[in-house]
């Protein structure tokens, strides 16, 4: 062989036997920080399930238990990943420096999302509403279908998706119509200045006790709501069950409609008044 070839062979055999080296040296670490790292991955699935059951048995709500365990999944995890690379023997102060200074660029680059996830987790903690609710806010109205990190969904009578921010809807005023089980409805007939009052009362009366979906408590209440230049306003207050309100109104508006037509008492248009100059 000629020299040059001899001086490779003997040059690869020296980086040969400082890796060996090397590997044998680094084997005890490299061993250990992997095993480290299965077990601690058969661990963390182990307390997982088990923070799930306990939250199960104590009826903790589902949102709330998925958040709380995938939150507490993603934090073992980043402190077993931790620990699995200052095993190997890698310095951890400036891998977590590199970390803290990536977070704080992204919580900047991401200030709307951080606030819609604690907007999330606000609503997740202190449960103004929850999912199967009708609630109102600002000019939506419709059902809780999902609780999400960022935005809570809704189904509208239209059977409309509505996604709203959750931290608009943590900081602004709700409308929970769910939430007391049971729902007063406020309904106005304007009637002309020849009724008789009581009459009318009496009817509507009795339209409200034979429409099965009324509820008899809280009772239902009949008042003069106002005189208007135009018309006696009367105000009809019936209460029902949440999941029977919009069958109940409707019924009762037409059924009074039709009451007052047989007894011949006049309804009267809806005027806007107008100031002349």
């Amino acid at each position: 062989m000629e020299k040059k070839e001899l001086q490779y062979i003997h040059s690869f055999e020296e980086y040969l036997t400082k890796f060996l080296n090397l590997l044998i040296d680094y084997s005890p670490k490299l061993i250990s920080a992997f095993i480290i790292l299965f077990v601690g991955l058969y661990v963390i699935r182990l307390i997982n399930r088990l923070v799930k059951k306990i939250m199960v048995k104590r009826d903790l709500d589902v949102t709330l238990s998925e958040f709380l365990s995938s939150s507490l999944l993603w934090a073992m995890r980043l402190l077993l990943f931790v620990t699995f690379i200052s095993k190997l023997g890698i310095e951890t102060s400036s891998f977590v420096a590199i970390l803290g200074a990536a977070g704080l660029a992204i919580g900047l680059s991401l200030q709307g999302s951080l606030s819609n996830f604690a907007g999330g987790v606000l609503i997740i903690l202190f449960k103004p509403f929850r999912v199967g609710d009708t609630i109102e806010f600002q000019n939506a109205i419709g059902t809780v279908i999902d609780i999400q990190i960022f935005t809570t969904k809704l189904l509208n009578a239209n059977n409309q998706n509505i996604y709203i921010p959750n931290g608009i809807l943590s900081n602004g005023i709700i409308t929970n119509h769910s939430q007391q089980g049971i729902r007063r409805a406020d309904l106005v007939f304007s009637l002309s200045y020849d009724t008789n009052i009581k009459v009318a009362k009496e009817i509507v009366m009795q339209v409200i006790q034979n429409h099965p979906m009324v509820l008899k408590t809280p009772e239902p209440i009949i008042v003069v709501k106002n005189l208007t230049d135009s018309a006696i306003q009367i105000g009809i207050r019936p209460w029902s069950k949440n999941e029977d309100f919009v069958i109940m109104t409707s019924d009762i508006l037409e059924q009074c409609k039709d009451s007052f037509d047989k007894a011949g008492i006049s309804i009267q248009p809806f005027v806007r008044e107008v100031s002349g100059e």
